[in-house]
């Protein structure tokens, strides 16, 4: 069995400008609302120096959209890592729940550590990657 992670969480609301034609959240603004949850948990436990030395860029999305959410919900967007890192990839698990408790959305991310310097993707780094782990 895994060690459970801990769970980042952070609030998003569902504006007019998010509703598509059929009347809730369109799916390019779930992609958005992945990574803006993503990058708060990013700054919210990253080391700063780690922040001004390294960028994450998206290399894959997986999303399950098993319910839809309308103009004025709030939602809480939950995160939380993967196994350790494999080179320069990192998994990074993602759910928005309504009020209700019940899921809208899951997905499971897999981003890319780049070298802000050396403009090019890098192995994690363990001491980068701890806080997220549990271990730091």
């Amino acid at each position: 069995m895994k060690e459970a992670r801990a769970i980042f969480e952070h609030q998003v609301t569902a504006l007019p400008e998010h509703i598509d034609e059929l009347g809730h959240v369109n799916n390019a603004v779930w992609v958005q609302w992945i990574q803006e949850v993503a990058l708060a948990h990013w700054y919210s436990v990253a080391d700063p120096a780690h922040q001004d030395a390294y960028i994450w860029v998206v290399v894959r999305h997986e999303i399950d959209y098993l319910r839809p959410a309308f103009d004025g919900e709030t939602l809480s967007g939950r995160t939380w890592v993967g196994e350790t890192p494999k080179g320069a990839r990192f998994d990074r698990h993602m759910e928005f729940v309504g009020a209700d408790g019940k899921v809208r959305v899951r997905a499971v991310t897999q981003w890319a550590i780049i070298d802000k310097a050396a403009g090019r993707p890098i192995r994690v780094p363990p001491q980068v990657v701890a806080p997220f782990m549990g271990d730091g």
